[in-house]
């Protein structure tokens, strides 16, 4: 699909379905002090991930309640290790959110809440990835695994670099490989779990910062070691101009990527 196939009006109605589809599967309930929000984001049981609001120090703290890593613990994965406990620092990195206690927390004021809120969910989603290493065949997070390779192959990149979209949120991606006298900009996301909901994601973060990004080239790579990827995430990511990259192809893509 070429650009010229997309209409702004079509992309302003894609956000819009976006926001209307947040606010109506969105439900907040007061319980003691704190405020539970549940939100239309799964995590890997397929539940909605629950925030909890209260206010601190004229604005608002908000927390997952420890529920994230308890759930790790439950399955097996112990973050104790100086590696992990490290891995762990590096998956919720560039969020803004702090660890209390096991509990991700984020500080808001009323003008940034929106933001806030949207980047905690996204440090659940990335710590919930922390649950493959519970598996042996599995060493270290596939964001790291990309980036060692990028590093082997002489790639260079920009690290976990946010971009605002025309929301006025920021989105991050997880390496940016800046543009050259033979390639344009090129930004890249790791999906260690490629499926319709990580997917759905990266099209809203890509839809929502393309137009600031004139001939940037989005490239999503994605872990196929422990299963296959579902040809909808494939045909989605291709639908909305974001090349899909399977890990066990990453070769073929290396030129692109160096140049």
């Amino acid at each position: 699909m070429s650009i010229s196939d997309i209409s702004v009006i079509e992309i302003d109605q894609l956000l819009d379905a976006h926001w209307h589809w947040l606010r109506d599967k969105t439900t907040v309930m007061e319980i003691g002090q704190w405020i539970e929000i549940t939100t239309p984001y799964l995590d890997r049981h397929n539940d909605a991930i629950q925030l909890y609001v209260r206010r601190d120090d004229g604005g608002y703290l908000i927390s997952d309640d420890g529920s994230t890593i308890a759930d790790l613990a439950s399955s097996g994965v112990n973050l104790e290790t100086p590696k992990r406990r490290a891995l762990l620092d590096i998956a919720i990195q560039g969020f803004g959110v702090s660890l209390d206690c096991d509990r991700l927390e984020v500080l808001a004021t009323e003008e940034t809440f929106p933001l806030k809120k949207q980047s905690l969910i996204q440090a659940v989603l990335a710590v919930g990835d922390l649950f493959y290493l519970s598996e042996p065949s599995v060493a270290s997070l596939f964001v790291e695994d990309v980036q060692a390779w990028l590093d082997e192959q002489n790639i260079r990149y920009i690290p976990n670099i946010p971009f605002v979209g025309k929301s006025g949120y920021s989105h991050h991606f997880n390496f940016a490989i800046p543009k050259s006298k033979n390639a344009p900009e090129r930004i890249l996301r790791a999906l260690a779990k490629p499926d319709k909901q990580s997917a759905g994601l990266l099209i809203f973060d890509w839809l929502d910062v393309r137009d600031s990004r004139q001939g940037t080239k989005a490239y999503a790579l994605l872990s196929d070691v422990e299963r296959g990827v579902p040809a909808g995430v494939i045909d989605a990511l291709r639908s909305y101009e974001i090349q899909p990259i399977a890990w066990s192809q990453k070769d073929s893509v290396r030129q692109e990527l160096v140049a």
